[in-house]
């Protein structure tokens, strides 16, 4: 069973910035498509940022285009999140997402694996 763990979390003031980190074990690490979701108190789950297996492509929501970068270390079987220019509607739980799906398409049912999340708080 693949387990997913996440830190970086934490509180920040608007405009500053936060890295999550997702560790993957007990899985072949390269053969995952990777993500990250998040979910904020009231609100549905939305689609933060995706990464292909390779590496290759990635895929973002429109609201954190150019100032969030997802990136992967298959040495290191870690996924990471940069996030830049926080605003305090970033304010949310993020859980890390994985998936033998070739795609980092933005659909929550289409991952098998989640974390347990990460509380991130931006501050106004």
């Amino acid at each position: 069973q693949v387990q997913l763990v996440e830190s970086g979390g934490g509180l920040v003031q608007t405009g500053g910035s936060l890295r999550l980190s997702c560790v993957v074990s007990r899985g072949t690490f390269s053969s995952y498509t990777m993500g990250w979701f998040r979910q904020a108190p009231g609100k549905e789950r939305e689609f933060v940022a995706g990464i292909s297996r390779s590496g290759g492509i990635t895929n973002y929501a429109d609201f954190v285009k150019g100032r969030f970068t997802i990136s992967k270390n298959n040495t290191k079987t870690t996924v990471n999140l940069q996030m830049n220019s926080l605003k305090p509607d970033a304010t949310a739980v993020y859980y890390c997402v994985a998936d033998r799906e070739p795609m980092p398409i933005s659909k929550g049912y289409a991952y098998d694996y989640w974390g347990q999340g990460t509380q991130v708080t931006v501050s106004s």
